[in-house]
């Protein structure tokens, strides 16, 4: 149960991810920086997409991704298109790993070890949800400050959990 709901918002938060990175009117904006802030939304974009795609795709999935995370913050000016389609890929990883994953791996150690120590894999998955949940805020601040538009892309819905039903 706790991975397929992980799954669920993950597939939710990609989503919104996605929307975000649309509603930037130019492609452009995505790269650029502001006074104070170190990452652009497109390289918030990179990360994300890079992070599941190697520590659910790789590491619990066996997709074989290879991650490089200094690129994921170095690179600049990557197409919208490319952005959509590592997000896309994310979505992949995160389906492919989470759908397979047994349930008593959650209680077990994750694989790899992680900032220098070992954690649990059900609660690295909760820290994996908080982590994208946090950088998702920022890409939404970003966009609205670098285009000066006030509206919201929806990002957490509800509705869209994998649980979702109508009331009665």
């Amino acid at each position: 149960m706790l991975a397929a709901a992980i799954a669920a918002i993950l597939d939710r938060d990609l989503r919104a991810l996605r929307r975000e990175i649309e509603a930037y009117p130019d492609e452009r904006r995505l790269w650029e920086l502001v006074p104070g802030v170190s990452n652009s939304a497109g390289t918030l974009g990179l990360h994300l997409a890079g992070n599941l795609q190697h520590y659910l795709g790789a590491q619990l999935g066996g997709t074989g991704y290879i991650r490089d995370r200094a690129a994921e913050f170095a690179r600049r000016d990557v197409p919208r298109a490319e952005l959509l389609s590592q997000i896309e890929a994310a979505r992949r990883a995160v389906n492919t790993a989470l759908s397979r994953l047994d349930p008593a791996a959650l209680e077990r150690e994750y694989p790899e070890t992680v900032g220098g120590v070992r954690v649990q894999t059900g609660e690295y998955l909760v820290h994996l949800v908080a982590h994208f949940a946090y950088h998702l805020g920022q890409v939404d601040y970003h966009r609205r400050v670098v285009t000066g538009e006030g509206r919201t892309v929806d990002a957490v819905r509800a509705v869209e959990l994998g649980t979702a039903r109508a009331p009665g």
